[in-house]
């Protein structure tokens, strides 16, 4: 009588986790770098939203608004500020301040005191061309040779510009 071993062997075993082990090996850089750029884009695109937020409020209410930014504690926070009475700025209730990300190299450079003050129409009321972006670098897309910069900037008229760069372009 025949014996029917219906099963798999120790080698065929070793062979496919093998084959698993060298694919995973392949993958994983490349999803470390689509984590890194996911999270990359979404701290800018945050900040890209909240001043567009921000302009919108302030042409809904046809009060000023403005987006501080603060390095006082060591990371920077942003957060969306009204104009209730000439020269008296007010967090608007219900908008939590943001924190960005440790992780990454920012560089803010706004005119005075790190704020974009948007008007009622719309505009920047204290544009600088000189001063009006905010950068944020990835040290770990730059060890990947990748785009590793993102750049939000904003324009006299309001406009907000979004740019993926390398850095040193």
């Amino acid at each position: 009588m025949p014996i029917n071993n219906k099963g798999f062997t120790l080698i065929e075993l070793l062979v496919a986790i093998g084959i698993i082990g060298m694919l995973a090996l392949l993958v994983s850089p490349n999803i470390m770098n689509s984590l890194e750029t996911r999270s990359l884009e979404n701290e800018a695109r945050e900040i890209l939203m909240t001043m567009e937020q921000a302009k919108f409020r302030a042409v809904k209410s046809k009060l000023n608004h403005r987006i501080r930014f603060d390095n006082s504690t060591g990371d920077w926070r942003f957060v969306v500020e009204r104009e209730d009475t000439p020269g008296t700025w007010n967090e608007i209730p219900g908008v939590i301040g943001k924190t960005m990300s440790a992780k990454f190299n920012i560089t803010v450079n706004l005119p005075t005191l790190d704020v974009v003050v948007f008007s009622p129409l719309g505009f920047v009321t204290n544009y600088d061309k000189d001063n009006n972006n905010i950068t944020i670098q990835s040290d770990k897309l730059k060890g990947y040779n990748q785009p590793d910069q993102r750049v939000v900037r904003v324009l006299a008229g309001g406009s907000i510009q979004y740019i993926k760069s390398e850095s040193g372009t």
